[in-house]
């Protein structure tokens, strides 16, 4: 089963008083780039969220993103008033004695004041986790699902491509049939301009043109591609069939095609290499979306 590395999940979910939406995207990448953004109060789960993501997304380009709306700050604050009212009469007891009017800004710098305005953080409990990250792999299986739909419109893509280069296969025997006859003509021609020199040794020549015919021979080549087309098309099929093991399919396939291209000395035979060729390279340009 092939899936893309395109996807997309969305969700929402009630923590206490805080409403929280979950977005993630993910798109191709080489390795796994995980780009998350969340609020402080979850903070502390982000190395929990990102292994969860590692283990459902595998590879690619991921964001994810958590907003809140309500009482979501990480942090809470409370008055010490006994202090305050403490600080307050110290301060307007002094400015009496000394003559001075109490300034209109003596609250404010009260509040300035060392444990006046006490903090403390925000602590969720065990069931506000859980159903925070209960929320988070239920995106991420949307994202996944989404995955395996668009993997289904690439397979159908690559395997089209595929059978193209297996049906721009098949027209080369016919084609290497006039080839073989243009390369005998050719030798015979040369041979011909040869009477009148001295006769080579017929075992030596013989050698030698048997040696030229094999290397221009593509049999193997074609044989070869076949069963590589064949091992692309199984590999797409498997459970666990990955692109970066399609790629390395791909590449046998281009190996051949170019020794073919190579060795067939032949402008009919050439012209079907040049559109296997071009086929072959959008298949490479799907495969980089493919996990």
């Amino acid at each position: 089963m092939i899936k893309s590395m395109t996807g997309y999940g969305k969700g929402h979910c009630q923590i206490e008083d805080i409403s929280v939406s979950i977005e993630v995207k993910s798109l191709n990448g080489k390795t796994l780039d995980i780009n998350l953004k969340i609020p402080a109060l979850f903070k502390s789960k982000e190395q929990e969220v990102r292994s969860l993501i590692s283990r459902r997304l595998e590879r690619g380009k991921i964001e994810l993103s958590i907003s809140t709306n309500g009482q979501n700050s990480a942090i809470t604050f409370a008055l010490n008033k006994a202090l305050m009212e403490k600080y307050y009469n110290e301060l307007r007891g002094f400015a009496e004695q000394v003559g001075s009017p109490v300034p209109d800004g003596l609250i404010p710098a009260i509040l300035r004041l060392p444990e006046v305005v006490q903090h403390e953080a925000r602590e969720l409990n065990k069931e506000s986790w859980a159903s925070l990250f209960k929320s988070i792999e239920d995106v991420l299986a949307d994202c996944d699902q989404y995955r395996v739909s668009e993997g289904a419109h690439l397979k159908i893509d690559l395997e089209n491509r595929i059978k193209t280069i297996t049906d721009l296969l098949e027209e080369i025997p016919p084609l290497e049939k006039n080839r073989t006859k243009t390369l005998r003509q050719r030798l015979l021609k040369s041979l011909e301009a040869l009477k009148g020199l001295p006769s080579p040794d017929p075992n030596r020549f013989e050698q030698e043109i048997i040696y030229y015919l094999e290397k221009l021979d593509i049999t193997e080549e074609t044989v070869r591609l076949k069963k590589h087309l064949q091992y692309f098309t199984d590999t797409m099929a498997e459970p666990e069939a990955g692109g970066k093991k399609l790629g390395f399919i791909s590449q046998e396939i281009g190996r051949e095609i170019n020794t073919i291209g190579s060795k067939a000395n032949d402008a009919a035979i050439q012209k079907v290499v040049v559109e296997m060729k071009d086929e072959l390279e959008k298949i490479k340009e799907q495969l980089m979306n493919v996990l």
